[in-house]
């Protein structure tokens, strides 16, 4: 086998001086944080689709990238795919790796032929990880690029379509278990609608949980004991998704009986497509007990679409890695670089280098953001903010002693409420610049 990235040499940790462009400047792999290696910590996995499949093409112009590897064949194609992702993921130290069933092997005419294809690559696959020591993330089925899916999957108005889904799924967990993988996602990409004027929203919504409670059933038949996820979406391609933000999921899942279960995969760009910010997901998901895992990437706040670009905003990663380590880290989940280079950018080794920085995005956010706790000034001001509910009234409120009549009493003797706590907006603000300019 030849080299596919022959122009990407083995990357490894020079520091924040060094001007090699295929080199850490802040991801040290060894680096003890926090009683683990930041390789431990952060879990980075590449996204077998937009690696090793994206070509540059968008809604106005086809591919810029030759993303062939060399063949025309599907399944050479695929197997030469499965080269080219070890390869660059043993060149930057990468240890993980996610999937949709399709990013693996072509479909076939039937489900069958499709799975037969799986079969002989994801075999390939997994002599590969035992060569190099890379392990899967998480696994999902591609249940929105074939027209059938065109009105949905779980949330299909055609039954058949809901069956032929619940065979494909079934497969990805397959394959799933058969890579050691301790996730599964489900975004729901056209899992929505475009009008309510042709919708039954409720059969829909029942729909999708059963689609779900079957998933949990079926894995504990095949032995999977890993975390399943949603992936938050507000819309594109469809315009109303079912999965608007985390809290429409948490949402979703309380109802219908799923949280033991399920948790959050929050994408970055994904957020700002709901109109929040990274934090804020994560931070719903944190706080509710769901937070799971992480696609890494970021979005161009001039376009209104998903562009999926490599994370390199310090700021944000460090907001979103306050959070991951406020929740005492990833468990099953990991950073998965849902990414990919511009348009432009069409070189393979271009496609490490979008590695390279993203990587060391997320190392820097991670470290200025263990510098931020251990500062302890935003803890100390939030604490502080908040201190009228350790003690007198607000203490009570908090141990269920109140009601509105004895709340009425108390306010009633108060009279008006004279004082307040500013919020310090832009001190805290400043604590951050300072953190993250002297790290």
């Amino acid at each position: 086998m030849g080299e596919f990235f022959e122009n990407v040499p083995e990357v490894k940790y020079e520091g924040p001086d060094s001007k090699n462009k295929f080199a850490y400047k802040f991801y040290d792999p060894k680096k003890i944080v926090r009683g683990k290696t930041l390789e431990e910590q952060l879990k980075f996995a590449m996204a077998w689709w937009h690696t090793l499949g994206a070509d540059g093409t968008d809604m106005f112009g086809v591919g810029t990238m030759d993303k062939s590897f060399g063949t025309n064949d599907p399944m050479d194609l695929a197997k030469a795919k499965v080269d080219a992702g070890f390869e660059m993921m043993n060149k930057l130290g990468i240890k993980y790796f996610c999937f949709h069933d399709r990013d693996l092997a072509p479909e076939g005419a039937t489900i069958a032929e499709s799975n037969e294809r799986l079969d002989v690559i994801s075999d390939i696959i997994v002599d590969k990880q035992k060569e190099f020591g890379i392990n899967c993330l998480w696994g999902t089925a591609n249940c929105f690029n074939n027209p059938r899916y065109m009105h949905g999957a779980g949330t299909a108005p055609n039954a058949d379509v809901f069956a032929f889904v619940a065979a494909q799924i079934k497969k990805a967990m397959e394959l799933t278990v058969k890579f050691g993988a301790n996730g599964y996602v489900f975004w729901g990409g056209r899992e929505g609608y475009e009008t309510l004027l042709n919708t039954d929203m409720g059969l829909e919504l029942d729909n999708m949980a059963r689609l779900l409670h079957m998933a949990c059933d079926y894995a504990d038949k095949i032995g999977f004991k890993g975390d399943f996820y949603i992936e938050p979406k507000p819309k594109e391609p469809t315009k109303h998704q079912y999965d608007f933000d985390a809290a429409t999921a948490i949402g979703f899942l309380r109802k219908y009986d799923l949280t033991d279960r399920f948790k959050m995969n929050i994408e970055a760009n994904h957020a700002t497509l709901a109109g929040h910010t990274f934090q804020h997901e994560l931070r719903v998901a944190r706080v509710n007990g769901m937070f799971g895992s992480i696609d890494a990437n970021q979005g161009d706040e001039l376009l209104g679409w998903d562009t999926d670009q490599f994370p390199t905003n310090i700021y944000t990663a460090t907001l979103g890695m306050y959070e991951v380590i406020k929740n005492g880290g990833f468990t099953n989940g990991g950073l998965n670089f849902d990414a990919k280079q511009r348009r432009g950018s069409y070189r393979l080794e271009d496609t490490a280098i979008g590695h390279i920085i993203g990587m060391d995005t997320f190392a820097l956010g991670y470290l200025i953001a263990d510098k931020l706790i251990e500062d302890g000034r935003i803890d100390e001001f939030v604490a502080n903010r908040y201190a009228s509910w350790t003690t007198g009234i607000g203490k009570s409120i908090i141990d269920g002693k109140e009601d509105f009549e004895s709340l009425a009493a108390y306010a009633e003797k108060m009279g008006d409420v004279t004082t307040n706590i500013s919020g310090e907006q832009e001190y805290l603000e400043s604590v951050i610049n300072q953190v993250m300019l002297s790290l």
